[in-house]
């Protein structure tokens, strides 16, 4: 349980919030590239941190993110035209480079001292893993860009789900660490079946436990935790356990247990305090295996056009109850809504915009979101204090070098040395 100060600590960020200052302090994930594509392409409208912006790729192939108000009058740059290396608005033809700096002011006089000094906020841009990274830091602050962890070469293959969450980003972020709801809210979709690891076929995941109550062991590391759900598995059940391990990147990237066929990374990155977006990574390593972006998605339930409108946002929502089908549930669907993220969803909506923590009652199973709790309004307290960002100080690794684990293992074999032995980092 939270009181009612330490949960505004950890859910707000807008404005001078510490935890959205705090989360400055990193790159943020503010569209997909492949939403600016083109050069000269329609600009695209991007809310961060409770900031309304506008990101577009110049006739160069530089990308701007700017201020989505145009400083002269008001009105969005959403609608201006992206030409000749700038954003053109249409009101009166003002017009900014990916920098910020004023080209042409069509509707001023030549000359005239407003033409040399205007300009418009503007975000240091990046693109990798998928993604245009921005930092809304202070400039001096502003720290080399880190390629993801599912970025390690750029010949990665990588498919993506963005999906819009209305409520706050630590309600999400606690969903993606909580490896027991998956036994239960998953169980349709991660049937229990006598195998070694998990599978990934087109429709489900079948993985090799029916225990639904794990124990969870949890360790603190310089890039935020690590943890481990131990289960009883179907085979070798005397001998074996089956392990799942699942790293928190703080501030908000969970490295969750992979599949036979690709690994899984999730961002759940505040819009504002009470909208979030939800990215879902699968990737491998070699471009000729992993799964491809469509079958990604139409597997999620997260296909633009068909489960998600032209901004990401749910067809299956609230208003609607999800879909919710009662009658596949009565044929055996735990929960009669199509796709694993909209399931979550539905339950992370349900809680409200801002989850009310005081009135949770956490049982073992919730090591790591207590963990995740604690460890973040510290974090933000400190910070408060003049600390650097979780996250940001020394010792410090690579997240390319972070890896999740599932798989059966030994139980004389500690889950600690499983997986990518480069986890291992002081706390």
């Amino acid at each position: 349980m939270l009181a009612e100060e330490q949960n505004e600590l950890l859910c707000r960020v807008e404005g001078a919030a510490p935890m959205g200052q705090l989360m400055r302090r990193h790159w943020l994930p503010v569209c997909l590239s492949e939403e600016v594509a083109g050069r000269d392409g329609a600009p695209v409208r991007a809310r961060l941190l409770g900031e309304d912006l506008v990101v577009f790729k110049n006739s160069e192939g530089k990308i701007g993110v700017l201020d989505e108000r145009c400083p002269h009058r008001g009105a969005s740059l959403v609608f201006g035209r992206n030409e000749e290396c700038g954003l053109r608005c249409l009101y009166h033809g003002w017009k900014f480079d990916v920098d910020g700096r004023c080209l042409d002011m069509s509707s001023e006089p030549e000359g005239a001292a407003i033409r040399q000094s205007m300009r418009t906020k503007a975000y240091p841009a990046r693109e990798g893993g998928g993604f245009v990274w921005i930092w809304m830091g202070p400039p001096e602050q502003m720290r080399e860009f880190e390629p993801p962890a599912w970025a390690p070469h750029p010949d990665c293959r990588t498919s993506v789900v963005k999906m819009h969450a209305a409520c706050n980003w630590a309600q999400v972020l606690e969903g993606s660490i909580d490896s027991a709801h998956s036994s239960s809210l998953h169980s349709t979709e991660m049937p229990a079946v006598p195998v070694d690891s998990a599978r990934a076929t087109g429709k489900v995941w079948p993985r090799p436990s029916n225990d639904k109550a794990p124990k969870l062991q949890f360790e603190p590391t310089s890039y935020g935790f690590r943890y481990a759900a131990l289960r009883r598995p179907i085979l070798n059940a005397e001998t074996h356990q089956y392990v799942r391990t699942t790293l928190f990147i703080a501030p908000f990237t969970v490295l969750i247990p992979p599949n036979d066929q690709y690994r899984l990374a999730q961002m759940l990155v505040p819009v504002d305090d009470v909208n979030t977006m939800f990215y879902w990574v699968a990737w491998h390593p070699d471009a000729n295996k992993g799964i491809s972006q469509e079958e990604w998605r139409a597997f999620c339930g997260a296909t633009v056009g068909v489960d998600l409108d032209e901004n990401f946002r749910k067809v299956r929502n609230a208003s609607n109850k999800y879909l919710q089908d009662r009658a596949a549930m009565k044929a055996g669907d735990f929960t009669g809504i199509k796709g694993i993220p909209t399931q979550d969803m539905a339950m992370w909506e349900s809680m409200g915009p801002i989850a009310d923590r005081s009135k949770d009652h956490p049982g073992t199973s919730d090591v790591a979101v207590v963990q995740f709790r604690r460890m973040m309004v510290a974090a933000a307290k400190k910070f408060q204090e003049g600390a650097p960002a979780i996250g940001t100080a020394e010792p410090r690794i690579p997240h390319i070098r972070l890896a999740s684990f599932e798989g059966l293992a030994p139980k004389t074999v500690d889950w600690r040395e499983l997986g990518s032995e480069n986890n291992k980092v002081e706390a």
